[in-house]
């Protein structure tokens, strides 16, 4: 695997992805019923910044300054964001950490913990075993946590309908392999099919427009209920960054998420912007 997520934890990618994580499940849980989480790409969890300077072999700049460190101290933060600032000082200060600057970032899984009630329940998937382990690891077995080392593209088949008979599926892959799309929509429209009103996010780099706008066909050949494309930059069109912004769809989103995403990034947008052109975009793929 050549993809290390903790090179690029805390990142202006990582802070749109895990404030709007955030706000679906605070959308999920207006409702007392319990719901799965379901993680298909979860990583190791959690991540030392600090590390994220290091490199395999040599020093490199870390991301998180240009993220999560824009947002550390300013006191100005909108609701939603608020709190998921104050839910990664948390975890920073329960994993350790003495000093005021941010060391230890949460992933995906210990966003969904930290906000999980006693009714939720979470499945993560990872393929990579060393990654899966220091997940396991990282969770101490807690009993309302399974880790599993497996493909999570298998996941909705293998899991859904849950008990709960709701959940929210995060799909957060790499970006390695050409098919990768191909392979999102396929696990999407399977998981639909065993689950029609399960929520799922599904994460994606901005890197090639025509890729994102062929995934969205892909999608909508599906017949997809209601459905939101949200979307964050950081740099113009004719920006050298390499990667200028990412996405979110959101299928089945909660009640009044919307709104709140889009307050949310706009305000991100002036927030994080590293060149002048970046925006935010949120607009209904699929009417609600």
């Amino acid at each position: 695997m050549n993809y290390r997520h903790h090179f690029h934890a805390g990142n202006f990618a990582d802070v749109m992805k895990h404030a709007l994580l955030g706000r679906l499940v605070a959308g999920l849980q207006r409702k007392e019923k319990g719901f799965l989480y379901l993680d298909t790409h979860a990583g190791r969890g959690s991540y030392d910044l600090t590390a994220a300077a290091q490199g395999d072999t040599l020093a490199r700049q870390p991301e998180h300054p240009q993220g999560i460190g824009r947002l550390w101290g300013r006191p100005d933060l909108p609701e939603g964001l608020a709190e998921y600032v104050a839910l990664v000082k948390r975890f920073d200060r329960e994993q350790g950490n003495p000093g005021e600057a941010p060391r230890f970032y949460p992933g995906s899984p210990w966003i969904a913990r930290l906000l999980a009630r006693p009714q939720e329940r979470l499945v993560l998937c990872e393929k990579q075993p060393a990654e899966s382990e220091l997940l396991d690891i990282g969770f101490g077995r807690d009993p309302r946590v399974k880790v599993l080392t497996m493909d999570g593209y298998a996941a909705p088949r293998a899991l859904l309908p849950p008990p709960e008979r709701r959940a929210l599926i995060l799909i957060d892959p790499p970006f390695e392999a050409q098919d990768e799309f191909a392979r999102i929509a396929a696990a999407v429209g399977e998981g639909l099919r065993r689950l029609p009103g399960a929520v799922f996010a599904i994460w994606y780099p901005l890197t090639e427009r025509a890729r994102v706008e062929a995934f969205f066909g892909e999608l909508l050949a599906l017949k997809l209920p209601p459905t939101l494309e949200l979307e964050l930059t950081v740099a113009g069109e004719q920006s050298a960054v390499k990667m200028r912004g990412c996405g979110l769809v959101v299928i089945n989103p909660p009640w009044q998420f919307d709104g709140e995403a889009r307050r949310m990034l706009d305000w991100l947008a002036d927030a994080l912007a590293q060149e002048a052109g970046g925006r935010a975009k949120c607009r209904w793929l699929v009417p609600e």
